[in-house]
């Protein structure tokens, strides 16, 4: 017997849920193909289930033919994407998370005040690519505390900070920390940034790892918060895996183990949380329980051109 414990909350944010939403409310309105600028979420299942039914998925605005439909993703873009399409006459609708969108907004309000930004944030992350695109003037990417050491700002007095909204919190709390130790003019907001179902999915893995033998999470490799939460896992002492679906799953990570704990990503489908516990039916009979957890009720406003569809 392998007794299962199921993390709440889990799986699918709000953000999410409104990108992938807007991509079915644009098929159905406008029939396909929708374009879509890089992966709506990072999730490959989500992606491969999007794309039968008529989403086309492109790395560069100029794969798509002047005047079609096309979807920014929810990690994003830089200013010179908005423009590209404006010029290639897309009527786009715009799937940016709102919580990303408000990481812009702050980023443009510090760069009007005159001042240098330092982006918390992993390098080549499309919401990373995005941010930095969408704030003026000189913006300082930093990854860890080293980076903080190394940074050469042309005045201290007029900096300030914001994040990437996927991070760990308490990753970025100490990268925050040695910023205000550096440089105790800067101003930005503490870790308000790293949005709100990324802090509750790392709590929630926290108080697994109190409870199971072993943690795996449903998410793809490229899914920054899918990450994050296995890195938490195993910095607790728990073995743990990010696996994409069932498929995934190893004989040998079941040896010796009498509890397990599940979760998923902010971009992972329940039904791939089911999936994996299908699989593990394979290695034995298996009591499933949810532990308890914070209740999300968050939605987000759909854009104008699909709120009634």
């Amino acid at each position: 017997m392998i007794r299962v414990v199921l993390a709440q909350p889990r799986g699918f944010c709000a953000g999410v849920e409104r990108a992938i939403e807007i991509v079915e409310r644009a098929l159905n309105k406008y029939g396909p193909p929708i374009y879509v600028r890089h992966e709506i979420v990072h999730n490959r299942h989500v992606v491969e289930d999007l794309r039968t039914r008529g989403a086309v998925f492109v790395d560069e605005l100029a794969e798509i033919p002047p005047g079609a439909r096309t979807i920014f993703s929810a990690h994003g873009v830089a200013k010179r994407v908005e423009q590209l399409a404006a010029e290639r006459d897309l009527p786009v609708i715009d799937a940016t998370c709102p919580l990303v969108a408000k990481v812009h907004n702050e980023g443009r309000r510090y760069a009007a005040q005159g001042r240098e930004i330092v982006l918390v944030g992993h390098a080549g992350h499309a919401e990373v690519e995005g941010t930095i695109g969408q704030v003026p003037g000189k913006v300082h990417l930093v990854q860890t505390v080293a980076d903080v050491a190394a940074l050469q700002i042309a005045d201290p007095a007029k900096l300030a900070y914001i994040t990437q909204t996927t991070l760990s919190v308490d990753d970025t709390r100490g990268i925050i920390a040695a910023l205000k130790a550096r440089f105790p003019s800067i101003v930005g907001p503490d870790v308000r940034d790293i949005c709100y179902a990324t802090q509750n999915r790392q709590q929630a893995v926290r108080q697994l790892a109190s409870a199971v033998d072993m943690i795996l999470v449903v998410g793809s490799r490229n899914s920054s918060n899918s990450n994050r939460l296995r890195e938490i896992g195993e910095e607790l002492g728990k073995p743990s895996y990010l696996i994409d679906d069932a498929d995934a799953l190893q004989p040998a990570w079941f040896v010796g183990v009498h509890s397990v704990g599940v979760t998923a990503g902010a971009s992972a489908p329940e039904m791939l949380v089911q999936g994996v516990l299908d699989g593990l039916r394979r290695f034995g009979e298996i009591e499933i329980s949810t532990q308890a957890g914070v209740a999300e009720d968050v939605r987000f406003r759909f854009p104008k051109e699909l709120a009634d569809t």
